[in-house]
């Protein structure tokens, strides 16, 4: 069932799954976009991620329309840094194209507040102390309750941090990395992390781009997906061992009378160090596999069994004594 965990310090509570809205005013229409919002809250989820690129800007206005009269109901958040428009500085974390991005989502997204904005991605062309006053500017002038940050490398928000602290300034408070059973990687620093330092975890892509919903495996390609039709999503997932992976999980939750996406979304919510898992789908019909995830009880026995299908990244330092967490 449902449960609601807090964010770090910041005594906001949300759903322990998160629903992302990149197929809205894509492969879902507004039609269906409104039902699997509609089956999210029935779920009890309160919690929604979108991006100002989504579509061009449609996911907001979409999601806008959605929480229209609830938005006290609902924990929204947001990001900037990838192209919105042709010119030249519409893009990147400099404070120009920051603060009209955020005025942009604001109007598209119909509300005054975003709870939790997201540098999209690292900009190594702006400077990380602009980055964070500007996000600091943004918090101040209750535009933004909390930064957060997606995409970037533990030490790179470790450096983040170190300068809000050094300056008194906002600091991030939420992580979004990519994180599921084929993809490990966060587990060596960015959720050590996320965890020493009372950050909130909000993760990506928990069914590997549909690698781990059955479809795929070493001898299983369908013709139609996103792994088949977008080369970022091929290269992503291009080893063999990714589909070794989804081979061993496919044929556990066959044993365990299960669907495999609901496995691996529940994999993850099992993780101590994550705060919601992001689901997303094209239809209510998928969406329903991975709620079911909220069901399923998964023990600290079977989240290491499950683990064990996949292969434990490296530790962060070359001394091969130095054992990562027990969550891992």
């Amino acid at each position: 069932m449902i449960q609601y965990r807090t964010i770090g310090k910041t005594g906001i509570k949300v759903s322990n799954l998160c629903f992302g809205t990149m197929s809205f005013g894509g492969n879902a229409d507004e039609n269906t976009s409104r039902a699997m919002y509609k089956r999210c809250r029935d779920a009890g989820i309160n919690f929604f991620d979108t991006a100002d690129v989504y579509n061009g800007g449609c996911a907001e206005e979409i999601l806008g329309r959605c929480i229209a009269g609830s938005r006290e109901e609902v924990v929204l958040t947001t990001k900037v840094f990838y192209p919105t428009g042709s010119e030249l500085n519409s893009r990147g974390l400099s404070r120009r194209h920051m603060m009209q991005a955020a005025e942009a989502s604001l109007k598209r997204l119909g509300t005054d507040y975003i709870d939790f904005y997201f540098v999209h991605s690292f900009d190594d062309e702006t400077s990380m102390e602009e980055i964070i006053r500007t996000l600091d500017d943004l918090q101040r002038q209750g535009k933004v309750l909390y930064p957060a940050v997606s995409n970037w490398a533990a030490w790179q928000m470790a450096k983040a941090l170190g300068i809000s602290a050094k300056e008194q300034l906002a600091r991030f408070e939420l992580i979004q990395p990519m994180y599921n059973l084929a993809k490990r990687q966060a587990e060596v620093e960015i959720l050590p992390l996320a965890a020493s330092e009372q950050m909130g975890v909000i993760t990506y892509s928990p069914l590997g781009a549909g690698l781990l919903t059955g479809k795929y495996g070493i001898r299983k390609k369908p013709e139609k997906g996103r792994i088949v039709e977008e080369a970022r999503y091929r290269d992503r997932y291009r080893l063999e061992s990714d589909y070794l992976v989804a081979d061993r999980l496919s044929e556990y939750a066959e044993k365990h009378k299960v669907a495999p996406a609901t496995l691996a979304v529940a994999w993850v919510m099992a993780n101590p160090a994550i705060t919601a898992p992001i689901i997303g789908a094209r239809n209510v019909e998928q969406l329903e596999v991975s709620l079911a995830a909220l069901e399923y009880c998964m023990s600290e026995e079977e989240r290491i069994a499950i683990s064990e299908l996949s292969f434990t990244p490296a530790p962060a330092t070359d001394r091969t004594e130095v054992q990562l967490p027990n969550w891992t």
